[in-house]
C-alpha cells in the first residue's frame, strides 16, 4: 500500500506497530522488537503510551498486548461515517432471510475492497464477527469485481498496472488479459461471480451500487458454500440483489 510523505517518523513508528497488530492479535516487546528491528525499550515506551491511551491493553497471564477498547470506537466512527451502511442494513437483513445466506457490503478503497458490514439470516447459529475495515484484493473478490467492472477503462488500467494478479485458490484469474475479458462479462451480465476464487469452497455472486452520477459507490454480495449456488439459485439471488440494489441507490 502506497503513503503520502511521512513527516513524524516517531508517529509512523507507533502507527506501523499499532498495524502490526492486524496480522498477529497477541505480540510482546520481543516479538514487536525483533520484527522492526527497534530497541526493546523504545517499544515498550510506545506500546505504554498505546495502552495508557486505551488502543492497547495487556494480557494479565502473558504480559502481551492485544488491541484495545479504543480501536473498536474508531471502527464504529468509520462506519457511522457511511451514511450507506445505514441505509443498506435493513435490505441486506431481507436478501441475508430470503436466500439463507451471507450478505457483504463494502466500499472502493485505493486498489482495494473496504468491508464495511456482514448480515446473517435472523435464525442462523453461525458465529457472527463484526468485519468492518477488513479488506480483500478487487480481482479475485465478487465485490471487487463488480466494482472494478464499472470504474472506467482509466482506473482498470491503472489497476492492472500496479496489481499482482497472484493465486489464492486454483481458481484465481491470474492473468491480465483473462481478467479483462471477466470485466466484461460481468458489465454486461450485470453482477460479479466469485467462483471459488479467494477462498475455496465459497461462493458469491456481487453488484455495484452506483451514485446518481453512476459512479461506483459500493457493492453488496450474497455468498456462501459453493455447493448452493446452483445456475437456479445464481438466476434468482441476481434478480434480487438487482431489486435491493435500487432500493439502495434511490435513499443515497
Amino acid at each position: 500500500m502506497e503513503h503520502g510523505e511521512v513527516k513524524v517518523k516517531s508517529l509512523r513508528k507507533a502507527l506501523d506497530i499499532l498495524n502490526y497488530f492486524t496480522e498477529k492479535p497477541l505480540l510482546g516487546v520481543t516479538e514487536i522488537s525483533e520484527y522492526f528491528s527497534l530497541n526493546k525499550s523504545t517499544v515498550h515506551n510506545i506500546l505504554s503510551t498505546l495502552q495508557a491511551m486505551e488502543y492497547l491493553e495487556q494480557d494479565e497471564a502473558s504480559g502481551k498486548y492485544r488491541l484495545g477498547i479504543q480501536i473498536f470506537n474508531l471502527s464504529k466512527a468509520m462506519g457511522d461515517n457511511y451514511s450507506i451502511t445505514k441505509i443498506a442494513m435493513p435490505y441486506m437483513q431481507e436478501m441475508a432471510n430470503q436466500t439463507r445466506e451471507r450478505v457483504y457490503l463494502a466500499v472502493p478503497y485505493r486498489y482495494e475492497v473496504l468491508y464495511l458490514e456482514a448480515m446473517y439470516p435472523a435464525d442462523s447459529v453461525e458465529l457472527m464477527r463484526s468485519i468492518l475495515g477488513e479488506r480483500a484484493q478487487m480481482y479475485c473478490t465478487g465485490l471487487g469485481k463488480a466494482m472494478l467492472s464499472y470504474m472506467g477503462d482509466v482506473f482498470v488500467a491503472e489497476y492492472l498496472q500496479r496489481q499482482e494478479l497472484k493465486g489464492y485458490t486454483e481458481n484465481s484469474i491470474t492473468d491480465r488479459d483473462t481478467l479483462k475479458e471477466e470485466l466484461a462479462r460481468t458489465r454486461q451480465r450485470g453482477y460479479a461471480v466469485d467462483d471459488m476464487e479467494h477462498e475455496f469452497g465459497i461462493k458469491c455472486i456481487a453488484m455495484p451500487v452506483l451514485d446518481r452520477s453512476r459512479n461506483v459507490y459500493a457493492a453488496v454480495s450474497i455468498s456462501g458454500l459453493a455447493t448452493h449456488f446452483t445456475e437456479e439459485h445464481i438466476s434468482e439471488w441476481a434478480i434480487l440483489l438487482k431489486k435491493y440494489i435500487n432500493k439502495i441507490e434511490s435513499r443515497l
